[in-house]
């Protein structure tokens, strides 16, 4: 099921089979570290198992215990297959895609990291497969959803290209973006860029099927919006952690505060200067989701009071 490839970056290729058949792929970070829970990352709308590779890095050889850590593409992201039917592009087909990645890699219990879109599927996972699920960090994202966010990200779907070159497409991710991460500067978003595409038949390619913006164009941002609460009380047996970056457009400060309600041994953390969604690979977040997923692994230390 995996093929070794770039592991001078500390990952190997990562390839299965979706429940329909459609080639799916991801990265395996420490592949040999057995024993501790293993860690799988799930990615926003259009992104893919690259944002996670700091953290990933970070988990698999530098925090102790050393754990697998599964970043998964969904299908049309990354190096997964895109469909050829576009109304596939739904988080309960991309949960079912999930477990069957986690089952392909032998896992069968895990911290489940998920930002944006992967934080939606993994609360559908809590309904799913509630015993795969031993610890969760939802990053930038809740049972409600801000409109205002929604509306960012179908414009910036919208209005997704490819380019002729890599200047291009690093001024246009940082149009998008600056007022989401006023702290980054230019190599930064040169980084982000390279995130969001590929160099592909002489063109700077999005990596990601345009068609799933497709899946936005139905949501009245207008009206009320659908809301996840059903699925985010599956996860109070489960420990919590919300990261929430301080200039977020899509997480308000007053839906964590009500999931601290819902959730009382949740714990959260606010990312300052950055929006949605936060770098898991800045911050200090790797140690902090680190010591976190020790704490699981010590009950006494995972049931104490929540620190903010």
């Amino acid at each position: 099921m995996s093929e070794p490839q770039n592991d001078s970056e500390g990952w190997t290729r990562f390839d299965y089979s979706a429940p329909d058949g459609l080639r799916l792929a991801g990265r395996l970070y420490g592949g040999d570290n057995e024993g501790p829970l293993p860690v799988v990352c799930l990615a926003g709308l259009t992104r893919n198992s690259a944002d996670f590779h700091e953290l990933a890095l970070y988990l698999a050889y530098e925090a102790n215990p050393r754990r697998k850590v599964l970043c998964l593409d969904y299908r049309g992201r990354g190096m997964s297959a895109w469909d050829r039917n576009w109304e596939n592009y739904n988080p309960l087909t991309e949960a079912e895609d999930v477990l069957a990645g986690a089952i392909a890699a032998g896992i069968g219990e895990a911290a489940i990291i998920g930002t944006s879109r992967g934080g939606m599927i993994a609360m559908i996972l809590a309904a799913m497969r509630p015993a795969m699920l031993k610890a969760v960090v939802l990053n930038d994202v809740g049972p409600e959803i801000d409109g205002q966010g929604l509306l960012r990200i179908r414009a910036y779907v919208e209005k997704g290209r490819d380019f002729d070159n890599w200047a291009d497409a690093t001024d246009a991710v940082q149009a998008i973006g600056q007022n989401q991460f006023p702290g980054f500067d230019r190599k930064d978003w040169q980084r982000h860029a390279r995130l969001i595409f590929e160099d592909k038949n002489g063109k700077v390619v999005r990596r990601y099927d345009p068609k799933i913006m497709n899946t936005l164009k139905s949501i009245d941002i207008d009206g009320p919006l659908p809301s996840l609460w059903p699925q985010f009380v599956g996860l109070k047996r489960v420990p919590l952690l919300v990261v929430r970056g301080s200039r977020s457009d899509l997480l308000s400060r007053e839906t964590v505060e009500k999931m601290h309600v819902e959730h009382p041994t949740m714990r959260s953390t606010v990312v300052a200067d950055q929006g949605h969604a936060p770098d898991l690979g800045s911050a200090g977040l790797p140690e902090r989701i680190a010591t976190f997923i020790n704490r699981v692994e010590t009950p006494d230390e995972a049931t104490a009071s929540p620190a903010a």
